[in-house]
């Protein structure tokens, strides 16, 4: 197969590593990967833990009419430098500068990856601006993936992209979890008592844990509100919070003073090695407000975590309600409360819900079941493009998405028209 550059475009660098393991799955199978974000260290990281080269172009999260054509100019520069035979863009921001970016450039495959609809919590002219963003990326895009399916009715009922033109991975999530390795919690023993040790936490403690960006559309507010509820009726029990703050969607003064202040509370900050983490805990919360597909659920999952989300898009696509955890209305810390203390006080429930969630995460949501239906996906838009014959297709041991095959599960090439 001849050589086939793939570029992926992330607003921010720490997105690029969604793509653990898929960048070598495909280099092995002969596509030339790159990677294009705003610069930092998290750039330079991806770059030697993939082997890739990447090219740091400043794009802010924020809206700012401005700095976002400097930055598609930045982009279509790289782009007309690189040549790629496809752009795969992700994130809100990044998609719609990327697809832009590369229909500029004349990219002759175009993809964009829906990983969350941050309108869905806007209001106002924000909201009207977010949904026109998405729309301009779905439009250049020749093909766009959702990551949940409940995502895509989301963008279906809201007329973002044709049906046709919009799939889901296999079963959904952004990349997949490893479940055999890395999030394994047949083998935490060790892990949750030196885990416990390091952030003071009794080995006999209750431990509730919360993975994420300490922002209010996570649901802190609830969540705090949540813990003051169940801290009296279980005094060994230990609120564990790991995840940066951020500036854009800040929690209230008086809740954060309130989480800072308590001793059972701990507060750890930004911390990428998760495993440890999720050792220690007796069952994870999210009470979130939106989600694109929540990767902390199915890692928890791998790691027999029980689980206690909200019922929103992304949310509902990661559990089993009743079986590997519990679902909950949003912005009711009642509800929450009651959810998770129902874990708390019953170690049989944890421990058989947590064994249900490691069986479907291991059986449903393999990342090599997602790389090969995105290997398909690429293959069959390059065919439809006439940039890879099916000759060459079939020598390098690939093959195109069988027909028939329903949007829903395999990306449907729709977009090649």
């Amino acid at each position: 197969m001849v050589s086939i550059k793939i570029v992926h475009v992330t607003t921010v660098p720490q997105s690029l590593f969604f793509l653990r393991g898929q960048v070598g799955y495909m280099k092995e199978r002969g596509f030339d990967i790159h990677g294009l974000s705003s610069p930092g260290e998290f750039l330079t990281r991806f770059a030697e833990q993939e082997q890739v080269p990447v090219y740091p172009v400043e794009m802010p999260r924020r809206i700012t009419p401005l700095r976002d054509l400097v930055a598609v100019a930045g982009i279509w520069r790289v782009l007309r430098t690189i040549r790629p035979q496809i752009v795969h863009a992700h994130t809100p921001k990044g998609g719609v500068l990327g697809m832009v970016a590369a229909w500029l450039a004349r990219t002759p495959v175009r993809m964009y990856h829906m990983r969350g609809l941050p309108f869905t919590t806007a209001s106002g002219w924000k909201r009207m601006l977010l949904i026109w963003s998405e729309r301009i990326s779905c439009g250049l895009a020749h093909q766009v993936f959702c990551v949940s399916a409940s995502i895509r009715q989301v963008a279906l009922e809201t007329g973002l992209c044709r049906p046709a033109k919009i799939a889901v991975l296999a079963r959904g999530s952004g990349n997949g979890v490893d479940a055999t390795q890395r999030f394994n919690g047949t083998q935490v023993a060790s892990l949750r008592e030196e885990t416990r040790k390091r952030y003071g936490i009794p080995a006999d403690a209750l431990v509730v844990g919360f993975i994420g960006r300490i922002v209010r559309n996570k649901g802190i507010v609830e969540l705090a509100g949540a813990w003051t509820r169940l801290r009296e009726a279980f005094p060994q029990l230990h609120l564990l919070l790991v995840g940066p703050y951020e500036p854009q969607d800040p929690i209230p003064p008086e809740v954060d003073a309130g989480l800072r202040q308590d001793p059972r509370v701990h507060l750890i900050g930004e911390e990428w090695n998760t495993p440890p983490l999720y050792a220690a805990m007796d069952v994870l919360a999210l009470p979130t407000y939106r989600e694109g597909f929540p990767n902390v659920l199915l890692e928890a999952a791998g790691m027999m975590v029980p689980v206690v989300a909200t019922r929103v898009p992304g949310c509902v696509d990661a559990v089993q309600d009743g079986v590997t955890g519990q679902l909950v209305p949003p912005f009711d810390p009642e509800r929450l409360a009651a959810a998770l203390k129902a874990y708390l006080a019953d170690p049989e429930l944890r421990r058989r819900h947590g064994a249900a969630a490691r069986e479907w995460v291991l059986h449903e949501f393999r990342p090599q079941g997602i790389w090969q239906a995105l290997h398909d996906a690429y293959v069959h838009c390059l065919r439809g493009k006439g940039l890879l014959s099916a000759d060459q297709s079939e020598n390098e041991g690939t093959q195109s998405v069988p027909p028939g095959v329903p949007a829903e599960t395999r990306a449907s090439g729709a977009g090649n028209r």
